[in-house]
């Protein structure tokens, strides 16, 4: 699972391998292992991978399957705006 979701959001947030490990300081080798399901990251660097996306570490581990958005600093109305442009995509399917 691991592996599938640091690729799944690498992806969605369009960084190829290099890009990404250089975000982390690693290797685009160390970031093909992960995604190749060949080594695991230390947890030092999970921790550095779910703050990159801004997930939870269990989110990662695929041990919750749900994502958050950090809204800190966001008016009410900001907030108000954006669960409406979320509700209004999960209607579009």
């Amino acid at each position: 699972m691991l592996n599938e979701r640091i690729k799944e959001l690498r992806i969605a947030y369009k960084m190829n391998q290099i890009e990404f490990g250089k975000k982390l300081n690693v290797t685009k080798q160390s970031v093909s292992n992960w995604e190749n399901n060949n080594i695991q990251p230390s947890i030092d660097m999970l921790i550095k991978i779910a703050d990159c996306f801004s997930v939870s570490t269990d989110y990662l581990l695929g041990r919750d399957s749900k994502q958050y958005l950090d809204v800190s600093g966001l008016s009410a109305i900001e907030i108000v705006h954006l669960q409406n442009i979320i509700n209004d995509l999960r209607n579009k399917v």
